[in-house]
């Protein structure tokens, strides 16, 4: 294949023969090792020696080279450990060397992951992974902040962290640094360069590629256009309930003539509004037939995020703040909790920076979570303020078509040359790989990572034919993050920041990923910003709102700009005293000029906390810390409220079954009688209600999605789409093909999350909505209405529980279904079943559930088990900061058999917190060993 079309040449993403063949011997070769490395046999007392000996020595004295002084590293019965310093620099450098203790083999992949270097690490099984992070060029965008963007002092903290981690390779190789090398030492003859301060700099791509948006809905709903309407694909994307769910942000407008954002605005006199939310186009037009490319594309993006997590709508997280006035204290209260995927270590990592004396060379006295391989704290509290993170949502990346030629796309009738460089990928163990990364106007062609690729477009009808017909659109990715910025000024400033102006200006800065901002002070305020940048579109449908792949060569579909900060939404101290910021709306669209987006969370955990707040306060009521720790537990699914009284009035007899049979089911749906709908994980009636919902939805909704969507390996006999042959055999009658899903299950849909929440609502009432409608067999009919469907939901419901948990439905137990398995990130995803053993942890059975306050998610389509969870919770008090409490899913630890590999876990999924100490009296009372850097 020629590589002047979209596609590239196969000599530029390597060959795919021998690759199981390699990667086979590979993980041999790391099973032998790690076997060691467990003590097995002979090599008992070696296997003990490499696994202590990446331990961090914790107490006692160690010199450090370039401090000016001697540094104090505290750490309590959990090894958090809290550095104190007397200047920034040494305050910087002593972070890198700590956390390089604890966590280096989890820097060292998450930069080579940044830098689309994982091949060097594990070889040729990495190389398209490579190459597709090599074409949106995260680190060369990294760089270039690092040159052009950020500040000086940002520059002189990162480049004092980077000496601390460097500082500490120097003595330490091998398996002093982690057991991880010491398998690789037996693999190939790689070694870890030094940090470099670029390598912190790339990794908060990687968190906003986790936390981008709604790319994921816009590949989905054109690849669902193969099997359903235009109106179905926007049934199963439904607009956002503003009436029932509260947005962030409930008043304020956008004052004309001052362009700012004003919170206690109303609609009207010398404001901008918007119009009332038009869907936009359906995208129709130019999306039919992109099937083929985009489902590979969306294949491609979702390997990416397995290194981090799961996209989808159960990427978010829970934030609120309660102000004074409704405290026990008298003092606000903020919590938070992000949910990202379950990752073994955690994302996070926990540690407090104290200056010994704050001062203006020295103003850093803060504590809370922070990213292994990164300066600062992204979330926490100072001697001042507390702020909390949940993700925007905001539409910031498209995805464009484009027509082009061998060397040149079209725009504006004109032909344009790409923007081309090439990429050596070095492969451990192999030979190297050359890419050639195009870009337009638009950003870099992602099509060209796969040979599939090359179909995108084939059959899509637009009124002007595209050159070389036969090879149809590549596809760029216009993407924010693509952008240089300042997000890691951000960070520092955040860590500064005194009062909610400097917070505020803290904010601006931080341009992506795109993240909701909540604040509290020890004065008593309360606050929120919106920050990020957020494009404004041209067309994009009827409004800019940037639902599907757009026309690369038109121009009236480019980015006119970004929303300016100073028109992006925020409050301080609300009349209703409190703020809660959960993925939904940040504001109502018929109240805010600009396209935010319209693929929010939908509202079920914001509003269930709206609620839970407002049933303490109302009477005069308060809330302690006590409450906001149980808030955070609270296990309650709002589906249930809605679907269970419909389950409940089901006659079983339409199921035409035998008497036994149909009182089995019956036996399971009495145990929805009387169930307050909380998500325990002992509770039988909450497996079974997420059983029935679970085929609820593949019965309605899943069985009627084209093969890209559905699980891996789900197979049906289907009606041919356009790419599967003709309607009709050789004699007239209907034919029918075997399609099987193509998805990984943490990605397939329905999902089951919020949006299908809503999704079902709106049919309810419509009992013979064609959704609710399915074929059948001669033996076992198709549903003819809703409660057709749900009787056949609660049956299927039954038969799995009754192979997964046993016959007696009062045996079972949500938490049995409902499991999390805490994975090390590389060699115990895909490595031998002991190699797995010796890396991860769990099971652990958990309540909680898909788009509860207690987020642990799952899949619908894919299965029961925890997807995303809380990945840390935090409870910040105001009045003392020392009465805080945090907790983390694993531990301080990255080393495996370490302590503090997982020794905060079982206290996560009971709900429960740590004290968090601050103040230097509640660290020296909390330390247990004490760490001494000196010059």
């Amino acid at each position: 294949m020629p590589a002047n079309k979209t596609g590239a040449s196969p000599q530029e993403t390597g060959p795919k023969s021998g690759k199981k063949k390699g990667r086979r011997a590979r993980l041999l070769v790391i099973t032998l090792v790690l076997l060691f490395v467990a003590g097995v046999g002979y090599g008992a007392y070696w296997g003990v020696d490499t696994v202590r000996a990446s331990f961090p020595q914790t107490s006692g004295s160690v010199q450090l080279k370039g401090l000016s002084g001697q540094v104090q590293v505290k750490r309590d019965d959990k090894g958090i450990p809290q550095i104190y310093a007397d200047n920034a620099e040494d305050l910087f450098r002593a972070q890198g060397f700590v956390q390089a203790q604890d966590r280096f083999w989890e820097m060292d992949v998450r930069r080579h992951m940044t830098a689309g270097r994982l091949s060097e690490m594990f070889g040729s099984g990495q190389v398209k992974t490579d190459a597709f992070l090599r074409t949106m060029g995260w680190r060369q965008v990294a760089q270039k902040e690092y040159d052009t963007k950020l500040s000086a002092s940002t520059k002189k903290n990162l480049q004092a962290y980077s000496d601390g981690v460097n500082a500490y390779l120097k003595d330490h190789k091998g398996k002093a640094l982690s057991a991880e090398y010491a398998a690789l030492d037996f693999q190939n003859d790689y070694k870890p360069e030094k940090w470099d301060p670029v390598d912190s700099v790339a990794w908060l791509k990687a968190m906003a590629w986790d936390l981008r948006g709604n790319m994921q809905d816009e590949i989905d709903r054109s690849l669902a256009s193969t099997r359903l309407s235009a109106k179905q694909i926007e049934e199963l994307y439904p607009p956002y309930p503003y009436g029932r769910n509260k947005p962030i942000v409930e008043g304020g407008a956008v004052n004309s003539l001052t362009k700012q954002f004003d919170p206690k605005a109303t609609a009207g006199s010398g404001t901008t509004t918007g119009n009332g939310g038009t869907q936009g186009n359906s995208g129709k037009g130019l999306t039919q037939g992109l099937h083929n490319g985009l489902n590979t594309l969306s294949s491609k993006i979702s390997s990416v995020p397995a290194l981090l997590g799961p996209s989808g709508n159960g990427i978010g997280s829970n934030s609120w703040v309660v102000s004074g006035k409704y405290t026990t204290t008298g003092k606000p209260l903020l919590a938070n909790d992000p949910h990202l995927a379950p990752q073994m270590p955690s994302l996070w990592y926990q540690m407090g920076l104290h200056c010994n004396k704050v001062s203006a060379s020295c103003p850093y006295d803060v504590a809370g979570y922070t990213f292994s391989g990164m300066p600062g704290v992204v979330i926490g509290h100072n001697q001042d303020i507390a702020w909390g993170m949940t993700n925007l949502g905001a539409d910031v990346s498209d995805l464009y078509l484009e027509k082009v030629t061998a060397d040149t796309y079209l725009f504006d009738g004109k032909q344009k040359p790409f923007t081309t460089r090439k990429e050596t990928i070095k492969v451990a163990g192999g030979r190297d790989r050359v890419i050639t990364v195009r870009s337009t106007n638009n950003g870099p062609i992602v099509s060209d990572r796969d040979s599939e690729l090359v179909k995108v477009g084939q059959n899509a009808p637009v009124k002007d034919p595209a050159p070389d017909r036969a090879d149809g659109y590549a596809v760029a990715l216009r993407w924010t993050a693509l952008n240089p910025g300042k997000s890691m000024d951000a960070v520092f400033e955040l860590n500064q920041a005194t009062d909610f102006d400097s917070f505020r200006k803290a904010a601006r800065d931080f341009q992506v990923p795109s993240q909701n901002l909540i604040y509290a002070d020890t004065k008593g305020t309360i606050g929120y910003q919106a920050p990020g940048q957020i494009p404004v579109r041209g067309k994009g449908g009827t409004k800019g709102d940037g639902r599907y792949p757009a026309p690369g060569w038109d121009p009236a579909y480019q980015w006119k700009g970004y929303i300016p900060q100073s028109e992006l939404p925020w409050e301080k101290n609300p009349k209703s005293g409190y703020i809660v910021t959960a993925n939904q709306a940040v504001v109502d669209k018929d109240k805010y000029p600009y396209p935010l987006t319209d693929d929010w969370g939908y509202g079920a955990r914001s509003q269930r906390i709206n609620d839970l707040i407002q049933s303490k306060i109302k009477d005069g009521g308060k809330i302690s810390t006590d409450d906001m720790q149980k808030m955070q537990m609270d296990s309650s699914s709002e589906i249930a409220k809605l679907l269970t009284p419909y389950l409940l009035k089901i006659d079983l007899g339409s199921l035409h079954l035998k008497a036994k049979e149909t009182q089995y089911i019956r036996d399971a749906q009495k145990l929805l009688e009387g169930w307050d709908y909380t998500q325990e994980p002992d509770s039988a009636a909450a497996a079974y209600f997420n059983a029935v919902w679970r085929n609820t939805l593949k019965l309605a909704f899943g069985n009627k999605l084209p093969k890209e969507l559905r699980v891996e390996g789900q197979c049906l006999r289907v009606k041919p789409t356009n790419d599967s042959g003709p309607a009709e055999d050789l004699n007239g009658n209907t034919r029918l093909v075997t399609e099987c899903g193509q998805r990984e299950p943490d990605q397939a849909q329905p999902d089951g999350g919020d949006r299908w929440f809503e999704v079902v609502r709106n049919i309810l009432k419509k009992p013979d909505s064609e959704w609710w409608k399915t074929s059948g067999t001669r033996t076992n009919p198709g549903a003819r209405n809703r409660d057709d469907l749900l009787a056949h939901a609660m049956k299927d419901a039954r038969w799995e529980l009754t192979s997964k948990l046993g016959k007696d439905v009062n045996s079972w137990s949500w938490g049995r279904l409902h499991q999390l398995t805490l994975k090390n990130q590389t060699l115990g995803k895909e490595g031998p079943g002991f190699v797995q053993f010796l890396l991860n942890r769990g099971p652990w059975n958990l309540g909680g559930g898909e788009a509860a306050v207690d987020a642990s998610g799952w899949n619908a389509a894919g299965g029961y088990d925890v997807v995303w969870v809380p990945s840390m919770r935090m409870v910040v008090n105001l009045a003392d900061l020392d009465k805080s409490r945090w907790i983390n899913l694993t531990g301080a630890s990255g080393h495996a058999y370490n302590a503090h590999y997982y020794d905060q876990t079982d206290m996560w999924a009971r709900g429960e917190l740590l004290p968090w100490a601050y103040s230097s009296d509640a660290v020296k009372k909390a330390t247990k060993d004490s760490l001494v850097l000196k010059p």
